[in-house]
């Protein structure tokens, strides 16, 4: 069905000299891990053309020095216009949900899209993509043992549609290395800090538990990370990854029932009292869905495989191959997690009461060492 081809780069011959952006492209850039990102490329001195689309909250945007332009990964001619001139293109754009009344656009966006941004950029002479998958796309180890990059994916029973187009989504990515294109792909773990609109699921847990509204919690646990060290390890796969190779940025494997004793702490609230079962509440996530796709067409309170997928097991993983050959480094858990406490406190209705601001873009500077051969040093750290 599908086969990853893989470029066969040595870690010497990647360590020769580093790549150095100069105007990139960044879609789902008002996004939360996005958002970050553009922040930390403008502060390296990269020219940031943004790709946003109309109806978006832009507020995590606010005063940054970017380009902005409106366009759509399904809209073939909006992505020739905003690649034109970008050497770097880091694709962070995808759907998330946990269900939709048509699943088939999570399909169009999280792979049909890839597809075309790929192609787009292969036709634009793009010198380096980044492509932004999931720790989904990676198979589950057994028990408490930590998956890397090279297990393969295994969650057939319980990958929602999501987890199922995040996964094929890598695969068309990955297979643009074979016509010429460079793409390297990330997979962030579970991402918690500020920024975080939507909220992400991770930021939902942190909601619930700091506002007391979760009196139980699952078995299980998952790795999370700080938003700006996924931030970061995008930056240091532009600069340091090998094309056609994938990089889990994780942080921490932390139970559900320490996750939430850490934030309930925090937040000066009881933590839960109780550890549930996942069957009783897959179960009803099944009659809710069914609720959902036939009489109300509105997202359901819990879904059955999601519950399936994140419950009873622990989503662990290793980041050991990204640390080696990407010199990334997450940093504390526990600072980290109080910041993002505080976000969903208050920071986060402040960001959303907030007018959008746009600022003038930073002029593209002059091509840099890297750009001639020539190695170039950049700091790893936050």
């Amino acid at each position: 069905m599908f086969h990853i081809p893989f470029m066969k780069t040595s870690k010497a011959q990647s360590n020769v000299s580093e790549y150095r952006p100069r105007v990139a492209l960044v879609t789902g850039a008002s996004g939360f891990i996005g958002s970050h990102l553009v922040k930390l490329l403008v502060d390296e001195g990269v020219h940031v053309r943004a790709l946003v689309q109309d109806g978006v909250p832009l507020q995590n945007l606010n005063g940054l020095p970017i380009e902005q332009v409106t366009g759509d990964l399904l809209d073939p001619a909006s992505l020739k216009r905003a690649l034109e001139g970008c050497d770097t293109v880091f694709n962070l754009a995808a759907i998330f949900a946990y269900w939709l009344p048509k699943p088939a656009l999570m399909y169009q966006v999280n792979v049909e899209g890839v597809s075309s941004l790929m192609s787009a950029a292969l036709e634009a002479g793009v010198k380096r993509v980044i492509h932004t998958s999931s720790i989904a796309s990676i198979g589950t180890a057994p028990g408490v043992e930590s998956a890397d990059e090279t297990t393969a994916f295994n969650n057939w029973e319980t990958a929602d549609d999501y987890v199922l187009s995040k996964y094929v989504g890598e695969l068309e990515a990955l297979k643009f290395n074979a016509k010429g294109l460079p793409v390297v792909v990330v997979n962030p773990a579970f991402p918690f800090g500020a920024n975080d609109i939507a909220p992400t699921p991770t930021g939902l847990l942190i909601q619930r538990y700091a506002a007391g509204q979760n009196p139980f919690v699952f078995h299980g646990g998952m790795n999370v990370v700080d938003v700006r060290d996924v931030a970061r390890g995008h930056w240091l796969a532009a600069l340091r990854g090998r094309p056609g190779e994938r990089y889990i940025l994780g942080g921490h494997n932390v139970s559900y029932r320490e996750f939430s004793a850490r934030v309930c702490e925090y937040a000066g609230v009881k933590p839960p009292r109780w550890e549930v079962p996942t069957a009783p509440f897959a179960a009803v996530g099944r009659v809710l869905e069914w609720v959902s796709n036939n009489i109300t067409h509105r997202p359901p309170l819990m879904v059955d495989k999601g519950l399936r997928y994140t419950t009873e097991r622990y989503l662990y993983v290793d980041t050991s191959k990204a640390r080696a050959e990407l010199q990334y480094e997450p940093g504390p858990f526990e600072d980290a997690l109080r910041e993002a406490v505080e976000w969903f406190k208050a920071g986060r209705a402040r960001r959303m009461a907030e007018p959008v601001r746009v600022a003038a873009p930073k002029p593209v500077l002059p091509a840099s060492p890297a750009a001639t051969g020539k190695a170039s040093r950049v700091s790893a750290s936050n």
